[in-house]
């Protein structure tokens, strides 16, 4: 039994977090976008970003769309980062939409007075400085909790049900991630990728998420 990894550009992959899988012994599957997706063998899925959009017309994302549907229906454990937030929002039956403002770079992040109470962001200061890289967001998808917000978007962070979550930040960036985000066509040169230490937070983050997904669940009666 693995992780499954929906990866939908080769830019956009693990981070940190393919380094504190590893650590773990934590066996986990890529799969990039277009490539055969199934559920069988493996016990969550941790959805990546990417420069598409939720609602492109693409058979590689309606396949994804289609998988989470599934794993939502069977709470399935998933962690959507960014793009995989959105779709996570859309299968959900969530609008996706442009937001109002481009949020690239290092940005605060406030939690809610739900996330107090919540088992991954529990331990969270109320303001937490992560790095963003979107121009769209989503509704927050019907019986979702509201975790985090920023400035400039309202929905940074959900949960549905006992384990689906949904980040719009990038808790798993490193500075060479951002690095090679920046000198693409479409970056920005001017971020500094070493101005704030991402990776102890989002260890947290994946570690907190891996606790809530391998926790055994009461049987239904």
């Amino acid at each position: 039994m693995s992780i499954l990894v929906l990866r939908h550009e080769p830019s956009v992959h693990l981070g940190s977090f393919a380094a504190i899988l590893e650590k773990d012994g934590r066996a986990f599957l890529c799969r990039d976008l277009g490539e055969p997706l199934e559920l069988a063998g493996h016990t969550s899925v941790i959805i990546l970003g990417g420069s598409q959009s939720a609602n492109d017309n693409l058979p590689g994302l309606h396949a994804e769309l289609k998988l989470l549907e599934q794993a939502l229906a069977f709470g399935v454990p998933l962690l959507g980062i960014c793009l995989g937030s959105q779709l996570i929002a859309k299968a959900l039956g969530a609008r996706v939409y442009q937001s109002p403002s481009k949020e690239i770079g290092w940005e605060r992040v406030r939690f809610t007075a739900a996330a107090a109470d919540d088992p991954v962001f529990s331990g969270f200061a109320s303001s937490t400085t992560f790095f963003h890289w979107h121009e769209e967001t989503f509704d927050l998808p019907s019986g979702a909790e509201w975790l985090a917000y920023s400035e400039k978007c309202r929905h940074q962070a959900f949960r549905y049900g006992r384990s689906a979550y949904g980040v719009q930040f990038h808790p798993e960036i490193t500075p060479e991630m951002i690095v090679d985000w920046s000198a693409q066509p479409t970056g920005c040169g001017d971020i500094d990728p070493h101005a704030v230490d991402a990776v102890p937070p989002g260890r947290v983050i994946l570690e907190n998420w891996l606790t809530v997904a391998e926790a055994p669940t009461c049987p239904q009666r």
